[in-house]
């Protein structure tokens, strides 16, 4: 007999799952992951030519640099809060028609957008029309991007072996940092070969166009993708809901209360409202912070932001594991409180005039670890919040949600107050506030969340 509790076979304990398992999870695994490195790659390359992408699109002739850098954050915002749209729409279509076809549809829609912004004409050429088509394109970026987290931790998690899944889990994390380092490399690359002139006419289109190829090998390795064993069942169960029956009741698999889903996806987001602010503060929006408030170069700014994604890569995979042992809510919980009470410590090392290289080095690889503490586990915890019927969304919406707001706002908000108060502290302040916040909704997590298996 099953031990199931409805009744139905466990997909994790089958015979086939035991056999073919590490194969399909070994595919989950690339399938998922290539997505969200050409997602994070772009959004990367965005953040680190932000300056450059101003004053080609956001910047007429006469305009100020620093009013064509909010707009040209403000458009990177706009692309976030599509996000929840985007993971709305395609969560649907993936909670019910399957997570492989959902996940091809996005991958086609997310390099078609990322390679049309490497060909748009700028605003020397275009005039008004440039800056629009690029938000226009943004928010496309922001739909697929809305629609793969949710897909992509989905397979990762649905497929991962019993005990592993903040280890699988932490892959997506993983991934982002692998594109944002990428980003950060191609465009350090760049601004160390190119002129100046040159990197500025056309030298920044390079990495945009290099998610072509990029895209078209992971709609490859999608289209060889298998649904998850989790989806199958509850498909199955909704089909034939006699298989469904406990005595005389009728339990419905796959069909959770939206009242739950939407609780469930509010503590979500902010579960991961300070990994989401101090993540983008760090990573993304400190190349430009470093220019206009520090007056570093270009290339000392990119420098200090691989050293952070540096930092922010080694962390993940071991707090991933370490959660699989110790809890979700330990690990996250350290990551979050270290980050409030390190934020400002280093950040004023990196603005220290006196500081050595090597501490400032320290210092922004540090405080990019302290960020993949709360990456490794967080998609797995995400994971573990909702049912398979409204795993693609649930988790999808609570994680773009958080980041519609926290990250995608980071550099606007972190630019405009900076210009308003002139105070330099204001990327520590960003972090420290929403961690604070954050604390209370991660101590809700049950220390053995970790130790159980996906809710049906």
């Amino acid at each position: 007999m099953s031990d199931h509790p409805h009744g139905l076979r466990d997909p994790e304990r089958s015979p086939t799952r035991q056999t073919a398992g590490l194969p399909r999870s070994r595919r989950a695994l690339a399938a998922g992951s290539v997505g969200n490195f050409i997602e994070w790659y772009e959004f990367g390359v965005y953040g680190y030519f932000a300056t450059i992408i101003a004053a080609n699109f956001f910047t007429p002739v006469g305009g100020s640099d620093v009013e064509g850098l909010i707009k040209t954050y403000a458009s990177f915002a706009l692309a976030f809060f599509f996000r929840p749209v985007g993971a709305a729409l395609f969560g649907h279509v993936g909670d019910r028609i399957g997570r492989r076809p959902t996940l091809i549809l996005v991958i086609l829609l997310m390099t078609g957008a990322t390679t049309m912004i490497g060909l748009l004409p700028s605003y020397a050429t275009l005039g008004p029309a440039a800056p629009w088509l690029l938000t226009f394109l943004r928010v496309l970026q922001g739909l697929s991007a809305g629609g793969e987290f949710g897909g992509a931790v989905s397979i990762m998690t649905e497929f991962a072996p019993q005990g592993r899944r903040g280890l699988y889990g932490s892959w997506q994390s993983f991934t982002v940092a692998l594109g944002l380092l990428a980003g950060a490399g191609m465009a350090a690359l760049l601004a160390t070969a190119l002129t100046g002139d040159d990197l500025h006419a056309w030298g920044w289109r390079v990495p945009f166009l290099l998610t072509l190829p990029l895209g078209l090998a992971a709609l490859w390795l999608r289209l060889r993708l298998e649904e998850t064993p989790s989806f199958q069942q509850a498909r199955q169960a909704r089909e034939d809901p006699a298989d469904g029956r406990i005595g005389q009741e009728t339990v419905q698999p796959g069909r959770p209360r939206t009242a739950d889903v939407v609780k469930a996806v509010a503590l979500g987001a902010g579960r991961i409202m300070g990994w989401s602010a101090a993540g983008y503060t760090f990573l993304v929006v400190m190349p430009s912070y470093l220019q206009s408030t520090l007056n570093a170069t270009l290339s000392q700014a990119l420098v200090a932001t691989v050293l952070a994604n540096l930092g922010f890569a080694a962390a993940i995979i071991p707090a991933g594991m370490l959660s699989d042992r110790l809890g979700r809510r330990a690990v996250m919980v350290a990551g979050t409180a270290l980050v409030a009470v390190l934020a400002f410590p280093l950040l004023n090392l990196v603005q220290d005039p006196g500081a050595s290289i090597l501490t400032k080095g320290l210092a922004v690889t540090t405080a990019g670890a302290l960020v993949g503490l709360m990456a490794g586990p967080g998609p797995a915890m995400l994971a573990e919040m909702f049912p398979t019927g409204a795993r693609y969304t649930g988790l999808g919406l609570a994680y773009s949600l958080s980041n519609a707001v926290f990250s995608g706002s980071a550099g606007l908000i972190i630019t405009e107050m900076i210009k308003r108060t002139h105070d330099v502290d204001i990327p520590a302040y960003y972090a420290v506030v929403t961690c604070v916040v954050s604390l209370p909704a991660l101590l809700t997590l049950r220390g053995d969340d970790h130790r159980h298996r996906l809710r049906d």
